[in-house]
């Protein structure tokens, strides 16, 4: 959400930022409620010091004997607490319309980011490793021999319907080891906290990352109220929901390992085939609560964190910074990582790395006391994928894939498959 007093104080600097993703002017309408709120404001505390004068006066005119004046000044009283009750509904009721429309506004772009259309405006920043040269033409995941048996689309179908996958054999046991590793790399060599979540939230966690309102056709809503998460952001990130916190505390560091929901609801046609794309997947997700003054450094670690985790598995990938036109609604700044999966020969995200800025912070209502003293000021939250366990499966198959249908493993999954190097065109590891 937005801070009203920025947007008085410049409004033209709001709008300019509005402009770059692509919206009309809104700091207009946005003034104009506000003015009607505090004006609603002003008037019920007037109306109040007018009935808190009266009241004194009513009992001066009872004392003097002057019934006329005491019936006057009683009747004004009433008045008066009719006209507060009325202005302090009309206020709430304008407040309600301003929070309705700043809840609604999307994040600003930060200023260094580039502006576009679209994807194809996104500007690559950083890029590993070579594109693999292979002796054969290389398959999509699906299609390895080594894996049809161990992907089920057709079962998972008929469980639950188009864009699940049941995984079994080997396939689901290399997916669990990628989970265990990534947590591994995470809480070992990148100091993050490993925490379990619920992947069932009340309402308002889904308000306070952006989630809602604008964006429900994206999740899953239970029939009792509860969301099922689209991301372990909106878990981790709403720990802090609600606190004001010591300096001291920051920056929190936590990474978790959840199932995710999204219904895929724009994406009707896109990558229909393989696990590309699904309506539930897991992932191990990144978040970070730091100061205001940390959170561009930290946007640059927690990028680097997942990259780690590709660079480890020998994958080769580059780094995007997303342009105005394909920034997510609720971040000011954000990273897509993409690997390479040589059986769509092109580069496919894998990670976004976000910076909302106090923009979730503003929605939870979650600060932090500076050290030095003063009042306490809204935190900056991030997060990221570190990465999509899915993708990743998949970017580890293609990758691996040899002509015989087998597929040879990054070493550094060897230890969590207990020595296993491989999985061979009849689908066992060995």
């Amino acid at each position: 959400m937005h801070d009203i007093r920025t947007i008085r104080d410049n409004p033209a600097a709001f709008d300019a930022a509005l402009s770059r993703r692509g919206l009309e002017p809104q700091s207009s309408s946005i003034l104009a409620i506000d003015e009607a709120r505090r004006a609603k404001i002003l008037a019920a505390e007037t109306a109040q010091a007018e009935a808190n004068k009266a009241a004194k006066e009513v009992g001066a005119a009872k004392g003097r004997g002057d019934d006329a004046e005491f019936e006057r000044l009683r009747a004004l009283v009433g008045e008066k607490k009719a006209e507060i009750a009325r202005l302090n509904d009309e206020a709430k009721a304008e407040d309600a319309r301003l929070t309705d429309l700043l809840m609604g506004l999307p994040n600003l772009p930060h200023d260094d980011i580039p502006d576009g259309a679209d994807e194809n405006d996104n500007v690559e920043i950083h890029q590993h490793g070579a594109i693999p040269n292979f002796a054969f033409d290389p398959v999509e995941h699906f299609e390895i021999a080594g894996v049809k048996d161990g992907m089920d689309f057709e079962t998972a179908a008929k469980l639950s319907g188009s864009r699940f996958v049941l995984l079994s054999g080997s396939v689901a046991r290399l997916h669990r080891a990628l989970a265990q590793f990534m947590l591994d790399m995470h809480t070992e060599e990148h100091g993050l906290t490993e925490t379990a979540t619920p992947v069932l939230v009340r309402e308002e966690m889904m308000y306070g990352t952006g989630q809602l309102p604008k964006f429900g056709e994206d999740s899953y809503q239970t029939t009792n109220g509860w969301w099922l998460i689209p991301t372990a952001e909106v878990t981790l990130t709403n720990i802090v929901n609600g606190l004001t916190l010591e300096e001291s505390y920051l920056p929190r560091r936590y990474v978790a390992h959840t199932l995710c929901f999204r219904s895929e609801a724009g994406s009707a046609g896109r990558d229909t085939s393989g696990m590309l794309r699904q309506h539930q997947f897991e992932k191990v997700e990144m978040v970070s609560i730091v100061r205001p003054e940390d959170s561009a450094a930290e946007h640059q670690r927690m990028t680097e964190c997942a990259q780690n985790i590709l660079e480890k598995l020998g994958l080769t990938y580059r780094t995007v910074v997303l342009c105005t036109g394909d920034l997510g609604a609720g971040m000011r700044k954000t990273h897509d990582i993409e690997v390479w999966l040589p059986g769509q020969n092109a580069y496919r995200e894998i990670s976004s790395v976000s910076l909302a800025g106090d923009y979730q912070a503003r929605r939870m209502n979650a600060r932090y006391k500076p050290a030095e003293g003063g009042k306490p000021q809204f935190v900056n939250t991030l997060n990221g994928s570190g990465v999509a366990i899915g993708r990743c499966l998949i970017a580890v198959l293609e990758n691996g894939q040899q002509e015989d249908g087998s597929v040879d493993l990054p070493t550094a999954l060897h230890p969590y498959l207990r020595g296993k190097t491989r999985i061979t065109p009849a689908g066992e590891l060995e």
